[in-house]
């Protein structure tokens, strides 16, 4: 799981990067500002959480793996596709219709986060019960 992560977290990192390009260089003469700003939102929310998809596999390697922080991982590359794609797709198409799906994203976004908070609070009680008990 820690290198999956790492890496998926890493490719839409770039991605995230080349989408701000995109934006920047090819939409911003093409489309109107308010939907360039759209845009933008979906980009800075996949490059947070790309940098969280690290995280996530980062934690990993350093703790046990654990269901929370396997969900936690998933969850965030769901909310990644469902709330920047579609601030894309919005932006791109004009199909305002797709943002029904955004606020899906949005929340797989906290789910995650609260998940690794979970795994990080799970992993101190293990460890504090390994160290009572070795001693």
């Amino acid at each position: 799981m820690t290198k999956h992560l790492i890496s998926l977290g890493s490719l839409n990192a770039a991605f995230a990067v080349i989408l701000g390009a995109f934006g920047a260089h090819a939409l911003s003469a093409k489309i109107a500002p308010e939907t360039l700003a759209t845009f933008q939102t979906g980009v800075q929310y996949h490059f947070y959480h790309s940098l969280g998809l690290i995280l996530i596999g980062i934690v990993s390697r350093t703790a046990k793996t654990s269901i929370a922080l396997s969900v936690s991982g998933w969850t965030m590359l769901t909310g990644i596709f469902l709330f920047s794609g579609s601030l894309y797709l919005i932006s791109i198409t004009g199909i305002r219709s797709i943002g029904i799906v955004t606020p899906f994203g949005g929340i797989l976004f906290i789910v995650s986060w609260v998940l690794l908070a979970i795994a990080s609070l799970k992993q101190k009680t293990e460890s504090a019960n390994e160290h009572c008990t070795l001693n």
